[in-house]
C-alpha cells in the first residue's frame, strides 16, 4: 500500500486529533488574556503613566449624577394606630395639668381666652373645627404664635361613629389641610367630637399623623351650668396629669371665659404647671 493511501478510519482519527489540539491552544490563549490583568493587579501598578480609570457601567453612570448631591430625606414617623385616646398626660411632669378648648375658634370668646392665658404665661391645646378655622384664620395664627397646640376636631363636628370611612377621612383631612395652610404644619393631635371614637377614627388619625386626645375632667361648660360650677369642677378634679375639657365656641361660652379667669390663677397658686405636649419630630 502506498503512503498516501490511508485507511478511512486512520484519516478520521488524525482529523479529530487536529481539532482537539486547536481547541486546547485556544483555551490557553484565552486564559493568558484573562489572568494577566489579575496578576498585574496583585503585583501593583505598572511603572510609568497611570492608566485611565475604568468607565462606570452604564446603569451606575446614569444614577451617579442623580444621587451624588441629593440631601438626605427625613420623614416624621407616623404614630401607631391606638385603641383608645390619651386621657391624661402624667409624663409632662409632677403637678402638671393640661387645659384644652374645643369647637373654636370663635371671635366672640377665643380672643379673651387667649388674653387670659397670655397674662399668666400659660399654654393650652385648642381643638379646632375646620369650618370655624377657615373663617377665623387670624385667631388660628394667634394661637400658634402664642405657643399653644392647635389640634384637629373634625370639620363640622359630626358623630363620626355614624359615618362611612371616606366621610370620616374627609372630615379630618380637610381640617388638617386648613391648619397646614395657615400655620405651615399639620396638627399632631386629634379629638373626636363628643369623645366618640371607633376603629376608623383611630386609623385615619394615625394615617394623617395625629395622636388621639381625650380628657380626664369634663367641665360640662357647654350646658352653661354657671361660672362657679365650672370653677368647682376644675379645682375638684385637679391632679397631676389631668386633662381638662372646656369649650371656646359652639354656643354661649361667656361662663367658660369667666371661669378660666378664676380657676387659672388658683391652680397656679396651688403649684400646678399648665403645659402642653411637645411637638413630635
Amino acid at each position: 500500500m502506498k503512503k498516501d493511501e490511508m485507511l478511512p478510519g486512520r484519516r478520521t482519527l488524525l482529523r479529530v486529533g487536529a481539532c482537539l489540539g486547536a481547541a486546547a491552544a485556544l483555551r490557553m490563549l484565552t486564559a493568558e488574556d484573562t489572568e494577566a490583568p489579575v496578576r498585574r493587579a496583585a503585583a501593583g501598578p505598572a511603572p510609568g503613566p497611570q492608566a485611565a480609570p475604568p468607565r462606570l457601567r452604564s446603569t451606575a453612570y446614569r444614577l451617579a449624577p442623580m444621587t451624588a448631591d441629593a440631601p438626605p430625606q427625613y420623614h416624621t414617623v407616623l404614630p401607631p394606630v391606638r385603641r383608645k385616646p390619651f386621657l391624661s398626660m402624667p409624663q409632662l411632669g409632677p403637678r402638671t395639668m393640661v387645659l384644652t378648648f374645643d369647637d373654636g375658634p370663635d371671635p366672640r370668646y377665643t380672643p379673651e381666652i387667649l388674653r387670659t392665658l397670655r397674662e399668666h404665661d400659660v399654654r393650652a391645646m385648642f381643638f379646632v373645627c375646620g369650618e370655624m378655622a377657615t373663617d377665623n384664620r387670624d385667631l388660628l395664627r394667634e394661637m400658634y404664635d402664642d405657643g399653644h397646640v392647635v389640634g384637629n376636631h373634625s370639620w363640622t363636628h359630626p358623630l363620626l361613629i355614624k359615618m362611612s370611612y371616606d366621610a370620616v377621612h374627609d372630615e379630618m383631612a380637610r381640617t388638617s389641610e386648613v391648619i397646614d395652610d395657615v400655620l405651615g404644619e399639620r396638627p399632631q393631635w386629634f379629638r373626636a367630637p363628643y369623645g366618640a371614637w371607633n376603629r376608623d377614627s383611630f386609623r385615619i388619625g394615625a394615617e394623617l399623623g395625629m395622636e388621639p386626645m381625650g380628657w380626664t375632667v369634663d367641665t360640662l361648660d357647654w350646658t352653661t351650668p354657671g361660672t362657679p360650677t365650672i370653677v368647682r369642677r376644675v379645682l375638684d378634679g385637679a391632679a397631676p396629669g389631668v386633662v381638662v375639657l372646656s369649650h371656646d365656641a359652639g354656643g354661649d361660652r361667656s361662663q367658660s371665659v369667666a371661669a378660666l379667669r378664676t380657676y387659672l390663677p388658683q391652680l397656679l397658686s396651688a403649684g400646678y404647671q399648665l403645659r402642653v405636649p411637645p411637638k413630635r419630630r
